[in-house]
């Protein structure tokens, strides 16, 4: 069993595929319309074949109180592995994005958190 498909909910399709493409640096892996909004995934471009991450519509009404509770408290919806927190946080700070925790070690893992401009914290994270 793995991990084929996970998803954050996102307030505008659009701007999250901007933010988790143009800024983040996924790849679109699909695009499909579907009534009033779209099936938006996106995947590492160093694993295309791998898990996508779905840009969710936010319409369902649990989905806001959800989200603001998360955000309230400081929790990520998804976490992202990356080489190296403290260079992504510097690449990512100088294209304007806004963090909530800066580079952080605990041990042997480093963490910081983002907006995402969408409704959503995300954490990234590389163990040594």
């Amino acid at each position: 069993m793995r991990i084929h498909l996970t998803s954050v909910f996102v307030d505008d399709q659009e701007t999250a595929l901007r933010f988790y493409t143009d800024v983040l640096g996924f790849q679109r892996k699909h695009d499909i319309p579907m009534g009033g909004a779209r099936w938006v995934t996106v995947v590492s471009p160093e694993d295309p074949d791998g898990t996508e991450l779905l840009l969710e519509p936010s319409g369902h009404p649990a989905v806001q109180p959800y989200k603001t509770a998360l955000v309230q408290d400081g929790i990520p919806a998804a976490s992202f592995a990356v080489d190296d927190v403290q260079e992504e946080f510097g690449r990512l700070s100088k294209l304007g994005v806004r963090f909530t925790q800066e580079p952080l070690t605990m041990g042997a893992v480093t963490t910081a958190v983002l907006d995402d401009t969408c409704g959503n914290l995300i954490q990234l994270v590389h163990g040594e």
